[in-house]
């Protein structure tokens, strides 16, 4: 009967950090029609944005042993600022390009961001002890959790809330969801089109920041490349919870993180290696069932 609670812990940390991940995908899709591929190299900055230019394999923290209430607030703007300037620089310049266009161009910009990582800190993944105490395990209704795993999940319902509030009940998430529904109206209607793009990236920008204290915290591991798989899952689960749809990014993400928790769970012991096979085939299943998505969303309208 433990591992009841154990496989719900495990279920609910992993799709918390896919539907963190998705959700902020699906933010800039809603107000730009565009599928940020940058977002995973996002998540490897912020990560290695914590450590000193080092050749070694055990890395050194800028901040040392700073607290988390510095050192937390610090990564999120870090997070934001790179989203930013990213849009900044590259995106505002391409609003009125095609949709296949600000992909490739985002795909360059990952590359770009990649490749500046590997120039300063080298290919060489490294060693970082961020907050290792939160691995240790605590007894929740009978299961053996990280601390970490709890922190995840009440995260994750602390941005989803927090996010939804910030959507219905102040100015800029109004702006934002009348973009998501028709730009070009709503720009007629008086919306500011930077202040909205702008802070739908720096949302994106801290997301992207979240998602990478976790895996750090949880691999004690930095490497350049960290962020092409969580990158390829959210986006899944954006597709899959329906382009643009904020609520199916947090359902998709938290559906893709359960049946992977289950297959590796149940699946005989000489198929687990193929686990990410039987995964993508029910990726597969749904979208040939509900190819809209979970939720389907209206589509974007050209940015101009």
């Amino acid at each position: 009967m433990n591992a009841i609670p154990q496989l719900f812990f495990d279920a609910m940390s992993l799709g918390g950090i896919y539907a963190m991940a998705a959700l902020g995908i699906a933010l800039i899709f809603g107000v730009m029609n565009l599928v940020n591929f940058a977002h995973g190299e996002y998540i490897a900055f912020c990560v290695f944005a914590l450590i000193v230019p080092s050749t070694d394999a055990v890395a050194v923290l800028f901040l040392g042993k700073a607290p988390a209430l510095l050192l937390i607030p610090i990564l999120l703007a870090l997070g934001a600022a790179i989203a930013v300037a990213s849009e900044f620089v590259v995106f505002r310049h391409m609003r009125k390009a095609t949709p296949v266009a600000m992909m490739i161009s985002s795909f360059a910009l990952g590359f770009v961001i990649q490749n500046s990582l590997l120039l300063i800190y080298g290919s060489r993944p490294k060693a970082i002890s961020l907050w290792p105490d939160l691995n240790k395990p605590v007894s929740v209704i009978g299961a053996s959790v990280p601390l970490l795993q709890i922190i995840v999940i009440l995260a994750t319902l602390v941005v989803v809330v927090a996010l939804a509030l910030l959507l219905k009940k102040t100015k800029i998430g109004l702006e934002m969801r009348a973009a998501a529904e028709n730009f070009t109206m709503a720009r007629l209607l008086g919306v500011r089109a930077n202040v909205v793009i702008t802070g739908a990236f720096a949302l994106s920008g801290a997301l992207a920041a979240a998602v990478a204290m976790i895996m750090v915290t949880q691999t004690g591991v930095a490497d350049i490349r960290m962020g092409g798989q969580i990158m390829l899952v959210a986006f899944i689960a954006t597709v899959i919870g329906g382009l643009g749809s904020l609520p199916g990014a947090v359902a998709a993400g938290f559906l893709i993180g359960a049946a992977s928790v289950i297959l590796q769970a149940f699946l005989p012991l000489d198929a687990r290696p193929f686990r990410d096979a039987f995964l993508y085939t029910f990726v597969i299943v749904i979208l040939l069932v509900r190819p809209q998505g979970l939720f389907a969303a209206h589509s974007a309208k050209p940015r101009v």
